[in-house]
């Protein structure tokens, strides 16, 4: 059985964002999808998810921050 390439502790991993400043764990023998850029990496998956625990702690889209803030005002 074939494990999943984004659970595998012993696979290398970038962690990709995108212009809404949505961050992705993204396996590197995979190609960068359109829209998306490398953040941090390469390193191990836990590397990885320790970044976005530490640099990625708001989850909204980027579009939707001002008008949320300005709401909120």
């Amino acid at each position: 059985m074939r494990t999943n390439p984004f659970e595998d502790p012993t696979e290398k991993f970038f962690v990709l964002v995108n212009d809404e400043n949505q961050h992705s764990l993204w396996p590197t023998f995979a190609d960068v999808p359109a829209g998306w850029r490398v953040r941090f990496g390469p390193d191990a998956r836990q590397a990885c998810l320790d970044f976005i625990e530490e640099n990625c702690t708001d989850m909204r889209p980027a579009s939707l921050i001002p008008a949320m803030e300005k709401q909120n005002g």
